[in-house]
């Protein structure tokens, strides 16, 4: 395929600056389209047959999921890109190698892995957990940027968990464990870009007694004469036999090589084909009904077609096993037809709008990898900001995926333990205001509103960045005659005043019967007026009065 048969099979999203420089030079000679194909259906791997794709009911009516972002770099047990920042010269990570594993020219990210055992994985116990806490579908981290994957892996057959480190296939763990607790599996892959996020394990110390020395990203199987992976090729993971990026792209989520720009090293063929195999692979063997890819737009986009292959595989695949589309894709920094052809995910952030079509926002109570210092410093998010999150994101059409981070030997903290079940307690007050509901004409009201909110930056990450919620902020959802209302905390004078419930508003076609504390189910006293509708709530305050549901009918 010629590079302007390509832009056209990729859509109009793509900037021109994508495709500059080393993206186009790859865009000219890398043909899409490996040897294995996809599963036969009516989804070809092109924007004008995927955006055919309509997200399955159980999503839209699930909202709420926990995900286990849990591979070898928790086992250190310092924090996110652990893989990466460990060869990165005098950085925390970089300190905290040195101390615990030895230099990065002696004991790289390889032997961390191997010294990760998971010994107390409890799969079961923990879902059930996850289950009580009120989530519908349960997410498992299926590789990372680090290339290992955490299941038995055809393709990776050297760097998966059943070889190296716990000696377990952590998916179909995690699998077994989500299905028999009735909920929805499903898993993430963030691989696609170890190609250039393992580069700076090519470099070596600028200054010190080991200066000059290279760390192992070099180091081929015949350099394991004896060693603990004798046998093994570090290169299967690494992937670090090319020339390195430019050396101003720092890599970051923010910058423009990891998009494929800004003078990003571009995957050979052979490295884009394995991808596919080895993701085709786990689609097939454990059957996830939700795919989680952490890439802009899908997996190597958009110098090749490996993951539009992948997403219209998924689909036909779905089709063909279930007799009707059950499958769901994420993928982020989308233009308006890739949201129609898979659900948009907003990493840590969220839209400031009810959108048109289902979307979800992605984010964790730590560090997406565990980091015990969180834990020292008490630094979680708490259960009301999560539930406060929840509220905000469903009442504009959206579904939240919350990372409980694991801990290297598989179990979650004590602290994060108070934090799910206190989950799990307001869920099971106030659940039917969540499940199955869809959004109400407006999304809500209040000071959180009428301020300027945070603008989505790239891949997300407004997280934060506004006022904090209060009682004078109300969220709204609906299902059948009911509206719900969420308020946001406990006013003091113990009444609510709901402005958009006035008197005569335009948003109600029929005359409010009666209002209840959802919680409860307690009918609660209501005066509408031109000033809005002021509700009374009860004298005496519940607990986890944060968050509030009136059933409004």
């Amino acid at each position: 395929m010629k590079r302007r048969d390509l832009l056209k099979h990729m859509g109009a999203a793509v900037p021109a600056a994508a495709l500059s420089g080393v993206a186009r030079a790859a865009a000219d000679t890398l043909a899409p389209g490996a040897a294995t194909p996809i599963a036969s259906g009516p989804f070809k791997p092109e924007w004008e047959s995927l955006d055919q794709y309509q997200v399955p009911e159980w999503f839209r009516d699930a909202k709420f999921g926990i995900w286990a972002h849990w591979g070898p770099q928790c086992a250190p047990e310092f924090g996110d890109w652990y893989g990466r920042l460990m060869y990165e010269e005098g950085s925390d990570a970089y300190r905290n190698h040195l101390q615990k594993y030895g230099h990065p020219s002696q004991a790289g990210f390889k032997d961390v892995i191997h010294q990760w055992k998971a010994e107390k994985w409890d799969p079961d116990g923990l879902v059930a957990l996850y289950k009580k806490a009120g989530a519908k579908y349960f997410v498992a981290l299926a590789n990372h940027h680090d290339n290992f994957d955490t299941y038995s892996s055809r393709y990776q057959p050297e760097w998966n968990s059943t070889k190296i480190g716990p000696g377990k296939d952590l998916i179909a763990g995690w699998s077994k464990a989500a299905r028999a607790n009735g909920l929805r599996f499903g898993v993430s892959v963030h691989a696609a870009h170890a190609w250039t996020w393992y580069e700076l394990a090519q470099r070596s110390d600028k200054s010190g007694p080991y200066a000059g020395i290279p760390y192992d990203g070099n180091l081929t199987r015949l350099d394991g004469l004896g060693r603990w992976w004798e046998g093994i090729d570090p290169q299967a993971l690494y992937a670090q036999r090319h020339p390195l990026s430019k050396a101003e792209g720092d890599g970051g989520v923010n910058n423009e090589q990891w998009h494929w720009g800004g003078g990003a090293a571009i995957p050979d063929k052979a490295y884009c084909d394995k991808f596919f195999d080895r993701t085709r692979d786990l689609i097939d063997t454990y059957d996830p009904d939700l795919v989680y890819y952490d890439d802009t737009v899908l997996p190597l986009y958009p110098f090749s077609d490996v993951g539009l292959r992948l997403a219209a595989h998924m689909y036909n695949r779905s089709i063909a096993t279930k007799g009707k589309l059950e499958a769901v894709v994420n993928g982020k920094i989308l233009n308006e037809q890739q949201r129609r052809s898979m659900v948009w995910d907003i990493e840590r952030g969220q839209s400031n709008k009810i959108e048109a079509l289902p979307w979800q926002t992605c984010t964790c109570i730590g560090s997406w990898h565990y980091d015990r210092r969180i834990y020292d410093n008490r630094a979680y998010k708490s259960a009301q900001a999560v539930v406060h999150t929840l509220i905000d994101v469903v009442s504009k059409n959206g579904n939240l995926l919350l990372s409980v981070p694991v801990r290297a030997n598989g179990t979650i903290d004590s602290q994060e333990t108070a934090i799910v079940e206190e989950i799990g307690r307001w869920m099971a007050r106030n659940g039917e205001a969540i499940y199955d509901t869809r959004p109400w004409t407006v999304f809500g009201e209040g000071p959180v509103m009428e301020d300027a909110a945070a603008p989505v930056s790239g891949a997300g990450f407004n997280e934060g960045k506004g006022k904090p919620f209060s009682a004078a902020d109300i969220r709204f959802t609906a299902k059948g005659d009911a509206v719900y209302a969420f308020v946001m905390g406990w006013p003091q004078d113990g009444k609510v005043l709901i402005k958009t419930l006035r008197a005569a508003t335009p948003y109600l076609k029929k005359r409010i019967a009666r209002i209840e504390l959802a919680s409860s189910g307690r009918p609660l006293a209501f005066r509408q007026g031109a000033d809005g509708l002021q509700v009374t709530l009860p004298a005496h305050k519940p607990a986890l009065a944060y968050a509030n549901v009136l059933k409004i009918t």
